[in-house]
C-alpha cells in the first residue's frame, strides 16, 4: 500500500494531520495550509483509493483507512498528533479517536456523523459509479460541497474541485462507498478521550447540524462550531475554518498564538527559563515580546518560519548581537536550517557586514552546533 502525502512545516511544531472527504484529495486543503504552517507541522495525505494513493482491490473499511493513517504517521515517525478530518475524513477521525485517542492531542470532525446514510443509499452510489464513473457525478457533487453563492463566486474554484472528483479513480470510490456505508459509530462515541471540535456548515446536504449536535452530545468534551456552507466549508471558507482550528488548538488570544509559536521556535526550555526569570521590572516586556513578535510577525503566513529566522541571523549579524544571534542560531536549528546554510549565510554577510562580524557570528554558530 502507497499512501500519497505532503509534509510541510518546521520540525519543532505539533503536528496536523487532514484527511479528505469522499472523491476528494489533499488539495482540497490547499488554502488552508499556508493559514496554519506558523503554528503546526501539516501532513496532508490521499486516503486510500483517492488521488495518488495505491488503489487496493476490494471492499474497504474505516478501520483500514484508519489503519492507514497510523501506518503513515509511524512511518514518518510521528507518535502524537491533531486530527482533521472531512467526512469521511470524519469517520476515520472517530475510528482514531475511539482507537488511538492517547495519541491524539486534538480531534476535529467536520461534517460527518456517526453513521452517514444508509446501506440501500450508498448501494445506489455504488451502482452509480458503476454505470456512470464519477466523471458521471461530478457537477451534481459540486451542489452537494458548495452554496450556490460560491458556485457564482468562484467558477475557478469549483472548476479545479469538479476536475478532483472527475479523475477520482471509480474503483477507489466505491471501495470507499462501502467503508462508508458500513461505518456505525453511534454506540462507541462516549470512547473518544481526545479533546473534540466538530464543524459543520447550515446548508450541509449531507451531514446536518442535527447530526453534528448527535456527535457533540455523545462524545466527552466536545465542542460544535456551525459555518455558513454545505459540505465542504475548509474549502469555502479556508480563514473562517483556520480561525476555528486556531482557536480550539492554540487559543484566542494573540498572546496565547504568539506564547505557541515561541516555544515552537525557541524550544520549551529556554521559553520556560525566561518565564521563570518574570519579575516586576520585565514582565511587560516580556508579554510585548510574545504578542508582537511572535503573536503579529512570526505568524504572518506571508513568509514561513525558516525564511524567517534566515532573515533574523542575517540582521542579527549585521547588528552584531552575539547573544541573540546565539539564541537564533538554535532557534534556526528548530525550524529546519541546516548547518550547512546557516554556514553559508554567515560566509554572505562576510562580503556585506565586514569580516568582524562574520568572524564573531562563525564561532558563535559553531559553539551552538556543536552543543546539539
Amino acid at each position: 500500500m502507497k499512501t500519497h502525502y505532503k509534509l510541510e512545516g518546521t520540525p519543532n511544531s505539533p503536528v496536523l494531520v487532514f484527511s479528505n472527504s469522499l472523491g476528494a484529495n489533499y488539495h482540497m486543503w490547499d488554502e488552508l495550509v499556508p493559514l496554519l504552517l506558523p503554528y503546526f507541522r501539516v501532513l496532508r495525505y490521499d486516503t486510500r483509493g483517492h488521488g495518488h494513493s495505491s488503489v487496493t482491490p476490494g471492499e474497504y473499511s474505516i478501520e483500514l483507512l484508519g489503519q492507514d493513517v497510523i501506518d503513515l504517521v509511524d512511518s514518518l515517525g510521528i507518535e502524537t498528533f491533531a486530527f482533521c478530518g472531512l467526512s469521511m475524513g470524519g469517520l476515520i477521525g472517530q475510528w482514531l479517536g475511539i482507537h488511538h485517542s492517547k495519541r491524539l492531542k486534538h480531534l476535529i470532525l467536520c461534517h460527518t456523523a456517526a453513521k452517514i446514510g444508509n446501506a440501500d443509499r450508498w448501494n445506489e452510489r455504488i451502482d452509480r459509479i458503476q454505470r456512470d464513473g464519477t466523471e458521471g457525478m461530478a457537477a451534481e457533487t459540486m451542489d452537494r460541497w458548495f452554496t450556490s453563492a460560491f458556485q457564482s463566486d468562484q467558477p475557478d474554484k469549483i472548476a479545479f474541485m469538479e476536475q478532483i472528483f472527475a479523475k477520482s479513480p471509480n474503483a477507489g470510490y466505491i471501495s470507499c462507498c462501502a467503508a462508508i456505508r458500513d461505518a456505525d459509530f453511534q454506540s462507541q462515541l462516549g470512547e473518544i478521550q481526545a479533546k473534540t471540535l466538530v464543524i459543520t456548515g447550515d446548508e450541509d446536504p449531507v451531514t446536518n447540524v442535527e447530526q453534528a449536535e448527535f456527535l457533540v452530545q455523545h462524545i466527552p468534551n466536545c465542542q460544535l462550531n456551525v459555518l455558513p456552507a454545505r459540505h465542504l466549508s475548509a474549502t469555502e471558507h479556508p480563514a473562517d475554518f483556520a480561525e476555528l482550528l486556531l482557536q480550539f488548538m492554540v487559543g484566542t488570544s494573540v498572546q496565547d498564538r504568539g506564547m505557541h509559536v515561541r516555544r515552537t521556535v525557541l524550544g520549551d526550555a529556554h521559553v520556560d527559563r525566561s518565564i521563570q526569570h518574570i519579575n516586576e521590572m520585565n514582565a511587560d516586556f516580556q508579554s510585548f515580546i510574545t504578542e508582537y513578535a511572535w503573536g503579529e510577525i512570526w505568524t504572518r503566513p506571508a513568509l514561513d518560519k525558516p525564511t524567517r529566522s534566515f532573515i533574523t541571523l542575517a540582521l542579527l549579524i549585521a547588528l552584531n548581537r552575539k547573544d541573540e544571534f546565539k539564541m537564533h542560531v538554535r532557534a534556526a536549528l528548530h525550524n529546519g536550517l541546516t548547518a550547512t546554510e546557516i554556514k553559508e549565510l554567515i560566509m554572505h554577510s562576510a562580503l556585506y557586514c565586514g569580516l568582524p562580524a562574520a568572524n564573531e557570528a562563525i564561532h558563535a554558530a559553531e559553539e551552538i552546533i556543536q552543543s546539539i
